[in-house]
């Protein structure tokens, strides 16, 4: 019963952990790296200490977990206020070959 526990208590922290480095936490960190390690090491326990039944539950309840996790963060516009999107609308006047910007400048005055 405790080996349940267990791996229901460390794939809940796992998915948690993994959830929180998705949404609120930009980059692979420490959230990200020990919900990864609690998602492995409670199929690791699953195989270890109750079986090959519950191991490949286990394996597969938290992949579809994960999938869908994923799913709904790039559904969230999450990724929209993570990432950077700036346009550039400037532009930059270049002198013909073979004159100097000064004289370019001079002759656009003029017109």
């Amino acid at each position: 019963m405790i080996n349940i526990l267990l791996v229901i208590l460390l794939g809940i922290v796992g998915v948690g952990l993994f959830l929180l480095e998705l949404f609120l936490l930009p980059g692979f960190g420490i959230a990200g790296i020990g919900g990864v390690a609690a998602l492995i090491a409670s199929v690791a326990l699953a195989y270890i200490r109750i079986g090959h039944m519950a191991g490949t539950i286990t394996l597969v309840a938290e992949t579809v977990i994960a999938l869908i996790a994923i799913i709904a963060f790039f559904r969230s516009k999450a990724i929209n206020k993570m990432a950077l999107d700036t346009t550039i609308d400037s532009q930059v006047g270049l002198a013909k070959p073979g004159t100097r910007m000064e004289e370019e400048l001079k002759e656009k005055n003029k017109q």
